[in-house]
Parts: structure tokens; C-alpha cells; sequence
């Protein structure tokens, strides 16, 4: 059945083609007026062997106009004729860009605002773009309070469902995708963690998973579940994710799952984890990764020595240079670090310092020296890569989103970082470079190694001060071995300028194999991996649902099927709910913007603020005229002499 609108005399007539069968049951259509009184006749759209009344759509107000039309078919052809027409209103007629059905969006423009939702754009700025791609409002035919509409909507039809939609489209990418990671766990009907990955970021994880970092983030969904992206290096030195989970709590047992998962999943331990001072985390690395070892983000512990030292320490530069040197650089030995961090604390009488010395405690979880022994100790220092990366999905994701949109940001956000490295692969493969020397060597080093890394073929100078570090380079050029005192290979897997140095001198052509790690070379990732992801096939959704809301007569999508297409939803609603979404958390850290503080640091916080005069003994000191210690003190000793009078 084919179905077009017309206007006639102010009616929105619907003119239908229909076949010769369905005439013999439809003799005459009538319609009337939106703002008529009753219908006593059947409605335009019943078929007589149904006897079902379809409720006209409106959202005027019944005053009882008594205009209409009446069509009457023509028997033997698909035709109809006008039987009667009563044209007359009884109030002014609405355009019919001011109906409520012209305001009805298309597929098209639904799936635009949700795709705007993915990039953090409210429904309010989704229709000024909406407006300024279609060349002005009058173009625009739905309202903003419609684009909201559609937000809410989308809600409502999930809503309690959220939690068991997010599950089954994980399982069922896990079914249909290669190689495809997911793990869940609910307790008491309520989905408590989430884990997964997919075949690249296991591919990532396989090539540059010697040292990661993850720290959680906060304002990604309406639960307040936490996100944790597990952050590594990748072969340009760019952050990538290689596992992401949810947690709907921050404690030991939630950290061990999520760890478990994770060695599930990848098959092996990192090497090195730099985590935050979180003892959750501290606990459930030691329970899960055995053999890896646990490293401190240098970054947090140094932000707060402003808070542990007086302003006056803190403003001295001679102190802060020397404390930063100890405590950052990576040549220095362990004994020469204990050594010079006593006579550090002796110097500036820092000895008795309660913080100081919990920081000389953890000394090997921090200090980079106690970590030289460890491959690729030198890729990161601080969890500043996890934090940059949760504020990148931060740009992407709100904390008002249900788990089925917070995904669909995920998505996002993955291709945009596999798109990144998809570029800077084509442009290091492309990059022609400038020979600073003839030697054979520089010419290599521009063919394996990506795009990025200098070599400086220079004696090692202090250009600041007549201090010289030096450095023993020991060579075997037949058995094409070479070693360095500042151990740069073992720390960062490439050498250092001072073997390069060495190597030209004894005429060495080329970089030993040994010595160029797969992780650095621009083929470490299969073409495969990088050019991959996983695309939704909208198909011609379009066309299926454009004229979804004005063909009464077919079969209509649900409103649910048309949520779960814009949201890339491949399986259905479920009709049987096991699993529920958690209660909103109020997880560490949450609804703040810093870390929160304790009881000594609120303590010493107190002690720097500058009081209001107490007009009682006439100083800034923390107590009022009605606390004084003066006054309480005179008013009690009145009292005890008029007692002795007495």
C-alpha cells in the first residue's frame, strides 16, 4: 500500500492506492477536522474486517468544528472521488509546518543527534549545527525541545535495562568479532566490573606491554562506575589503550578481578606498573602480578612537598634543584642516593620530618635508580599518561551517560587513537631524512626506526657547568657487542649517543640486530591491525525507517528496534532483565576535583589561615569573644571569689 499526503481546504488528507481487494472493504473514508468534536464514524485508517479504531494523533484542543471530507471509492479501480465537503472552519488554520507531523524527524536526523551525543554535543547545540548545515531554521522542521525529546525518549526505553543491553552487546561482539576479550561479574543481580579488549590493543599489548600504567577516572557514566584504561608506549611513543574495564567500587577485591581479568586476557605480566599510592591497587598488584613490580607515580609524591615543607623551604631553589636531582635522576645508584638523601635532610634539618622519612621508606617504589635493572624502566615515570588519556575520553564521554552510550564514545575514542597511529606510521614510512654524515650507520638507523628519534653523534658535555658525567662504553666490534655505563639500552631499548659515538669510531656499518628491539621498528604492528576496526553496518536504515511514522498500514519498527539501531545495537531489547545496573557510587575521589585530603594536611591547611580578630583579648587567633580563654578564664574566676565572699 502506497500512501501520499495532500492538503485540501486546510485538511492534511491522506490519499491512498490500495488493491482491489482491500476496496471491497473500505466504501467511504471520512475526515474531519483535528479540532472537531467526537468522531461518530470510523476513522479514515480502520479496515471494516478489523472493526480496530486507530486514535487520530493530536495535540489541539476539541472545539468542535464540524468541517470535513469524505472520500468515496470508486468500484473496479483504485481510485476514489470526493463524496462530500464541508470546507468551513470555525477558527484560523494552522501551516502545515506548524503540525505536529511535519515536525516528526526522519531516521537521518535521529541518528544525527546521537552521533552528535558521541562528541559531547547536547541536543541544544546538535540542532544550531543541524541549523547551520541546513541553511537556516526555517529548514529545520523540529524543534530543540524535540531534539531533547529524543535524548529522553532514548533513555526511558532503556533505562532499567541498561545494565543487561551492555552485557549482551558484549557478548555478542565477543561471538562475532575476531579474537574478541570480554569478562563480566555480577552479584546479587547487580553488574559489578567489566573488562575487555580487542585484537588489536591484545596486539598493542604483545609488542609494548613491558611497562603500563592505569589509574582510575571518574564522570563517564550515571552510575559513577569507575573506567580504568590500562595506558602504554606505543613504537611513535603516543599513549594507546591495550584493555579498559568498569568497576563499580574502588576496593582490593574489585582491583584483583580487574587484574585477573586483565592476565586472563593477555596471557603475561607486565614488567613494570606505575600506579598511584592507592593501597587497593598496591594490594592487588602484589596479589595478582607476582612477578612484576610495582612502581609510584613520581609525579603525585612531588606535588605534594609544597604541603610538607615550609613556604620558605619551598621557595628555596638551591633546596628544590638538589631535591629534584636526587630524586629524578635515573644514572644514580641506589647506595649513592641513600647517601646523599641523609646528608640532604641533615643539611635543612629535615631528619625528624614524619613525611620524609615514610618517602625514604618506599625509597626502592619510587626512586628511578632502584628500578635500572628492569627492561624499559625508562619509557614512563609517572601515571601522567593515564591521566592524559582519561581527560581525552573525558572530552568524548559525560558523567550522564548510560553504559550503552558511554560505549559507543569508547568507540570513538579507539578509532581516533588507531586513526593516529595509522598516520604517523604513513608518515614515518614516508618521511625522507637529511644525512647530518656520510656514515652508513645514520643512513640505516633512518630505515628501521620510526619517525621521531635523533641520533647526536657528540662527546657528552655539561655545557651549564664544568661537571662531566662519565660513562664507561665497552666494545666488541667482531662479535658486534657494545655496553654502557648509563645503562640507556636496558632502560629505553635504543642505545645511547655515547655508543653511537664508540661504534663510528671502530668503524661499525651497522646497528646489531640485537640492538634494535621489534618495538621500535615502524613494521612492529601487522598492517592488519592498524588499518581494522569495527565499522556498524547501517545498511540502508535510512530508507527503512524514513517513512516509518507515516505508513500506518505496514508492519512498524518499534520505537525500541529504532533506539537500539542508533545506538549500534545489534541484538534486541530483552524481554528478561538478570542483570540490573548498580546504584549511582560515591567512589574515592568522586564529586571533587583533588585528592582527599588527610587529617594532618587539614590540620596544617588550618594552622596557615589567618584568623578574625577575637574582640576579646584583641588577637587573630581561632576562638571568638564567647570561647576566649581570657574571658572564660576572668568570668570563672568572678564567680569563684563571689563564692569566697559568700
Amino acid at each position: 500500500m502506497y500512501f501520499e499526503y495532500a492538503e485540501i481546504g486546510g485538511f492534511d488528507v491522506r490519499l491512498s492506492t490500495q488493491s482491489r481487494f482491500a476496496n471491497k472493504f473500505i466504501k467511504k473514508k471520512h475526515i474531519i477536522c483535528n479540532r472537531g468534536g467526537k468522531q461518530k464514524k470510523k476513522s479514515c485508517d480502520t479496515l471494516g474486517t478489523s472493526g480496530v479504531r486507530r486514535k487520530r494523533n493530536s495535540n489541539s484542543i476539541a472545539i468542535g468544528c464540524q468541517a470535513k471530507i469524505i472520500f468515496e471509492s470508486v468500484y473496479g479501480t483504485p481510485y476514489y472521488k470526493v463524496f462530500q465537503f464541508d470546507e468551513l472552519h470555525n477558527h484560523p488554520l494552522e501551516k502545515r509546518g506548524d503540525l505536529k507531523i511535519a515536525r516528526q524527524m526522519s531516521y537521518s536526523e535521529k541518528e544525527f543527534i546521537v552521533h552528535a551525543s558521541t562528541s559531547k554535543i547536547g541536543p541544544t547545540m546538535a540542532h544550531k549545527l543541524r541549523e547551520s548545515l541546513r541553511g537556516g531554521y526555517e529548514f529545520v522542521k523540529p524543534k530543540v525541545v524535540d531534539y531533547k525529546n529524543l535524548r529522553r525518549d532514548i533513555n526511558r526505553v532503556i533505562g532499567y535495562k541498561d545494565a543487561q543491553m551492555i552485557v549482551n552487546t558484549m557478548n555478542d561482539r565477543q561471538d562475532h568479532y575476531p579474537n574478541y576479550s570480554f569478562e563480566f561479574n555480577y552479584q546479587d543481580d547487580v553488574l559489578d566490573y567489566m573488562f575487555w579488549a580487542d585484537e588489536t590493543e591484545k596486539a598493542y599489548y604483545a609488542e609494548f606491554g613491558d611497562v603500563i600504567s592505569f589509574d582510575a577516572t571518574f564522570r563517564t557514566n550515571k552510575y559513577r562506575m569507575v573506567f580504568v584504561p590500562f595506558t602504554t608506549n606505543d613504537h611513535h611513543k603516543k599513549s594507546i589503550i591495550v584493555g579498559s574495564g568498569l568497576l563499580s567500587n574502588e576496593s582490593i577485591e574489585s582491583y584483583s578481578w580487574f587484574l585477573k581479568s586483565f592476565l586472563k586476557t593477555h596471557g603475561k605480566e607486565p614488567t613494570l606498573v606505575l600506579t598511584d599510592q592507592d593501597a587497593a591497587i598496591k594490594q592487588a598488584i602484589e596479589n595478582v602480578f607476582r612477578n612484576s613490580k610495582n612502581r609510584l607515580c613520581m609525579w603525585h609524591i612531588m606535588k605534594k612537598l609544597k604541603k610538607k615543607i615550609s613556604d620558605d623551604l619551598f621557595t628555596n631553589t638551591y633546596f628544590r634543584k638538589r631535591f629534584s636531582k636526587l630524586v629524578w635522576d635515573i644514572n644514580m645508584k641506589p647506595d649513592v642516593f641513600e647517601v646523599k638523601w641523609g646528608l640532604l635532610m641533615k643539611e635543612f634539618n629535615l631528619e625528624d620530618t614524619r613525611w620524609f622519612k615514610d618517602m625514604f621508606t618506599i625509597r626502592d617504589s619510587r626512586i628511578p635508580g632502584y628500578f635500572s635493572d628492569i627492561p624499559m624502566c625508562g619509557l614512563m615515570k609517572t601515571t601522567s599518561r593515564s591521566e592524559s588519556m582519561n581527560s581525552f575520553f573525558n572530552t568524548y564521554s559525560e558523567n550522564g551517560n548510560l553504559l550503552l552510550s558511554f560505549m559507543m564514545n569508547y568507540d570513538i575514542v579507539i578509532q581516533k587513537q588507531k586513526n593516529t597511529q595509522r598516520d604517523l606510521d604513513k608518515a614515518s614510512k614516508k618521511a625522507s631524512y637529511k644525512m647530518q654524515t656520510p656514515r652508513e650507520i645514520e643512513l640505516q638507523v633512518s630505515k628501521v626506526y620510526t619517525n621521531g628519534w635523533e641520533v647526536y653523534i657528540v662527546q657528552h658535555t655539561n655545557s651549564k657547568s664544568d661537571f662531566k658525567n662519565e660513562f664507561k662504553v665497552e666494545i666488541k666490534a667482531e662479535e658486534k657487542e657494545i655496553n654502557c655505563s648509563c645503562e640507556h639500552f636496558k632502560c629505553m631499548g635504543v642505545l645511547c649517543r655515547h655508543a653511537f659515538t664508540i661504534m663510528m669510531r671502530c668503524g661499525v656499518k651497522e646497528i646489531p640486530e640485537r640492538y634494535i628491539l621489534k618495538r621500535w621498528r615502524k613494521d612492529v604492528i601487522s598492517r592488519n591491525y592498524r588499518f581494522s576496526y569495527v565499522q556498524s553496518d547501517s545498511g540502508d536504515c535510512e530508507n527503512e525507517f524514513e517513512r516509518d511514522y507515516i505508513s500506518p498500514g505496514l508492519k512498524r519498527k518499534t520505537y525500541g528496534e529504532v533506539v537500539c539501531k542508533l545506538l549500534g545495537v545489534t541484538i534486541p531489547i530483552p524481554e528478561e532483565i538478570n542483570i540490573h545496573v548498580p546504584e549511582v557510587q560515591s567512589n574515592k575521589g568522586s564529586g571533587i576535583k583533588r585528592r582527599i585530603p588527610c587529617a594532618s594536611e587539614v590540620a596544617y591547611e588550618n594552622s596557615k589561615k589567618e584568623y578574625r580578630m577575637c574582640s576579646g583579648c584583641g588577637k587573630r587567633v581561632p576562638h571568638n569573644l564567647r570561647t576566649c580563654p581570657e574571658r572564660v578564664g576572668a568570668a570563672k574566676s568572678a564567680k569563684d571569689n563571689k563564692n569566697d565572699k559568700q
